[in-house]
């Protein structure tokens, strides 16, 4: 089964487009099918999530749970703050920096704590469910269902991936690295 997921999440990560996953127009965000894709339509989105479980795995391996389900209902709340009509401030820039820190905290093995861990990724959360809810149009608890789905999928690779390949410093070091590396990129394109 951890196979199967590693198998998934790197064959996720290879398909995503490297831009942004929201266009700012919700032209093609309506329904469940779409809200399944979002996450898994742009590079920052899926190495966040992704992100979260890895880390989880290795910083609060008993709870390693936490932090996904504080990610998941943040995450709903920043999309109910856009369904209300408000675009939350630096948007772009909140998420990428998230993919950015989470990165770091891979890299580094930090070890916030459980509760300041998970208040971590829920405020990284907000920012990703601000940018999902602002792409919907119509079937708003369809589309909030699909990527609510798709992200604990995504977290649930990345549980997977934190416990079974980066069982070693030097492989968490590297594979946080890249992570921050590509926050990187993403923010000077």
């Amino acid at each position: 089964m951890k196979k199967l997921l590693c198998t998934i999440a790197a064959a996720s990560v290879l398909a995503a487009t490297p831009a942004f996953a929201h266009t700012g127009t919700g032209a093609h965000a309506a329904g469940f099918a779409h809200g399944l894709a979002h996450p898994l339509s742009g590079l920052d989105h899926l190495l966040a999530m992704v992100a979260v479980g890895v880390w989880s795995a290795l910083a609060m391996p008993k709870r390693a749970w936490l932090a996904p389900a504080a990610f998941v209902a943040a995450m709903l709340a920043g999309a109910l703050i856009a369904a209300a009509g408000v675009a939350l401030p630096m948007l772009e820039l909140g998420i990428v920096a998230s993919v950015i820190a989470l990165g770091v905290m891979i890299a580094l093995r930090i070890d916030a704590g459980p509760v300041a861990g998970a208040a971590l990724v829920a405020a990284f959360a907000v920012f990703h469910g601000n940018a999902h809810g602002l792409e919907a149009v119509g079937a708003m608890a369809g589309y909030m269902a699909g990527f609510t789905v798709a992200t604990a999928l995504l977290h649930v690779a990345g549980l997977a991936l934190g416990s079974s390949l980066f069982r070693s410093k030097a492989a968490s070091r590297i594979a946080g690295s890249a992570v921050a590396a590509a926050g990187l990129i993403l923010m000077a394109t």
